[in-house]
């Protein structure tokens, strides 16, 4: 890591670092410090001994650097901490193995508060038939998020607490399961604290043996963060590194602070993108698993501005790994960006909404279909709908060609099953899925849905049972 992209970062971040069980300590040496300059302490876990309580040992927090500092970070605890990690399985955003008849299972990830749902769902669905039978489901508070591992054998959920009228002290969760396909029968194994409010959304590393969590934080205080849990067996296990972005944006109420709102890793599995609804960023870091140079340290360009007041949300890759495609919550809109070694640049921007839309908007999810022909996108607030895009083979970008009602208030999330016969659409504030039939070679939806009644539903996974 170069001097001057440490220097940045810790200006622009708090990071803290855990390694209680390893004899490898992290240190950091500053020199030529004057007294007001000394921003850098340590905190420790009340349950350290006296003798224990070295530098590093612990927790780190770094903040407000001065220029000119030499800093030396011994990345002996790092190392040893990813020698030494259990494994998992990578994953996909949406899909997980391949199934040869075309019958997957389709998990549901769901909000509890309103006491409809228990928490998440296990539904087999035939894309052929488009039959749809309840396996199972798993009681777990606010599963608003999931992930699958690539083995299929675990499946991951956050706990999105406190949420908007909770109290800032309660942190939100990251609960683990073990998941038989063929039976879809979900078994819990444990839970973490999130080390944040409001995590809302999970990633996981592409060699398996982390798992990320995006803690939107609607308190101002801890504020925004992505949090890294090493992953052993069937367990998730408590936070490594934190790391919290500070500033925010030009919209009073909404970014007042930092909300990181999702993680997300790069094609070739080097660099990790942490989408700043708060800040108007996307900050990318270098992934670094065998501890070289930091577990995830900045880049030398260390984040991606967007249009002020615009809230970037959520960000995908095509298969080619050539461009990347955001949604921003704020002004619904959809950016086309080139990607290349960890740099984004911006080539396009579509808004969602028709011209002369007067009511609230809000951009949120953004898949592609499996051929990669076609990009969809939902707008919630008073538009609640999907629209449908055809993608340029040559450069990316982005024609629209329809919008699509789904039917209901708040259309979170959706997924487009493997065969890419199916769209499926989650409306949270009016408890139903619809499960759009697909044509796949217009892109088209049809207009009569099959309909679905679930407790606000808000996340979809695909798994092939066998």
């Amino acid at each position: 890591m170069q001097l001057a992209d440490f220097t940045h970062f810790l200006r622009s971040t708090r990071v803290t670092r855990r390694f209680p069980h390893f004899p490898s300590t992290l240190q950091v040496h500053i020199q030529g410090l004057t007294s007001t300059q000394r921003s850098c302490r340590g905190i420790w876990p009340a349950d350290l001994s006296e003798s224990d309580r070295q530098p590093g040992r612990a927790q780190l927090m770094s903040k407000g650097v001065a220029a000119g500092v030499a800093a030396v970070l011994s990345l002996a605890a790092v190392q040893a901490f990813a020698q030494g990690a259990g494994t998992a399985a990578g994953t996909s955003t949406t899909t997980s193995g391949a199934s040869s008849n075309g019958v997957f299972d389709l998990l549901v990830g769901t909000y509890t508060g309103s006491g409809k749902s228990e928490g998440i769902y296990v539904y087999r669905f035939d894309t052929g038939t488009g039959a749809i039978t309840r396996l199972s489901s798993a009681q777990v508070v606010n599963p608003s998020y999931l992930v699958v591992s690539k083995d299929r054998q675990h499946v991951y959920a956050v706990n999105e607490l406190p949420g908007d009228n909770g109290p800032a002290s309660q942190r939100g969760g990251i609960s683990a399961f073990r998941f038989d396909p063929p039976s879809g029968q979900l078994t819990f194994v444990n839970r973490v604290s999130s080390d944040g409010n409001d995590p809302a959304y999970l990633a996981l590393s592409p060699d398996g043996r982390y798992l990320l969590t995006a803690n939107y934080s609607v308190a101002s205080n801890p504020g925004g963060s992505f949090a890294v849990f090493p992953l052993k067996g069937d367990r998730v296990d408590p936070s490594v590194l934190t790391v919290h972005h500070d500033g925010g944006g030009p919209v009073k109420g909404r970014q007042d602070n930092s909300h990181v709102h999702s993680t997300v890793f790069s094609p070739d599995g080097r660099y990790l993108f942490a989408l700043d609804l708060g800040a108007d960023k996307i900050y990318s870091y270098r992934y670094t698993p065998d501890g070289s140079r930091g577990l995830f340290g900045p880049t030398g360009s260390r984040y991606k501005l967007v249009k002020p007041g615009s809230g970037p949300r959520h960000l995908i890759f095509d298969q080619a790994g050539k461009h990347a495609y955001l949604t921003t919550e704020m002004n619904a809109s959809v950016s086309v960006y080139d990607y290349d070694n960890g740099k984004l640049t911006l080539r396009q921007t579509l808004p969602m909404t028709q011209p002369g839309f007067k009511g609230k908007v809000g951009g949120g999810a953004i898949h592609m279909s499996p051929d990669g022909r076609f990009l969809y996108a939902t707008n919630r607030g008073d538009a609640n709908e999907i629209l449908t895009y055809a993608v340029n083979p040559s450069d990316g970008h982005l024609k629209l060609l329809g919008r699509h009602s789904t039917l209901g208030k708040t259309p979170r999330e959706f997924a487009i099953d493997p065969t890419g016969r199916w769209l499926i659409v989650g409306n949270q504030d009016s408890d139903s899925v619809y499960f759009f039939r697909r044509n796949p070679d217009t892109g088209e939806l049809a207009s009569d849905p099959k309909r679905l009644e679930i407790g606000s539903p808000v996340d979809f996974k695909f798994v092939s049972p066998s």
